[in-house]
């Protein structure tokens, strides 16, 4: 798994990492935020491999969850998406696609590996003029077994991405 960070890009001026763990699932996200002219986006890099018959080819869901706890059954304790407002609705399905921490899919391969770059201007390391991932209760990545559709659906439904197959809790490095 090779997941790189550029320490000598002056324009990064945060840095996060989230080391991902499921049921015989392991992985890697980096967050870079980066400044240019006064505008924050924050980079956010994902290896992820596993067992196929857990880790199915195709893509999966991928968003920021509004808790930084991963150690609990089916990860549930990481509440619902990262979405702190200002009129945020964190339910997972109806509020789906219109949520801060809801983040491009990845796409695992047949040998059960998958790499993700993404960029989001919905999110910040830092104090900004958008939502900072760092809250009191943390924050966490998620990997789910579906794929995204990126659109809402009734709460309860799963249709953000089903069940929940790696989480990482998000802490500045």
């Amino acid at each position: 798994m090779k997941v790189d960070l550029d320490c000598d890009d002056k324009r990064i001026t945060a840095r996060a990492e989230a080391q991902m763990l499921g049921d015989e699932i392991e992985g890697k996200a980096l967050f870079m935020e980066y400044d240019v002219d006064g505008w924050k986006y924050v980079r956010i890099i994902l290896d992820l491999k596993g067992d196929p018959s857990k880790l199915q080819p195709g893509k999966h869901a991928v968003h920021i969850h509004e808790k930084g706890e991963c150690k609990c059954e089916g990860f549930k304790c990481a509440g619902g998406h990262f979405d702190p407002g200002p009129f945020g609705n964190t339910d997972p399905d109806a509020n789906h696609g219109f949520h801060s921490g809801d983040l491009p899919s990845i796409n695992i391969d047949s040998d059960g590996k998958g790499h993700l770059e993404a960029i989001s201007t919905r999110i910040t390391l830092s104090k900004g003029p958008v939502s900072i991932i760092y809250t009191p209760s943390g924050t966490s990545l998620m990997v789910h077994a579906n794929p995204d559709p990126y659109a809402p659906g009734e709460s309860g439904s799963g249709q953000s991405g089903g069940p929940r197959l790696a989480c990482g809790v998000i802490k500045a490095c």
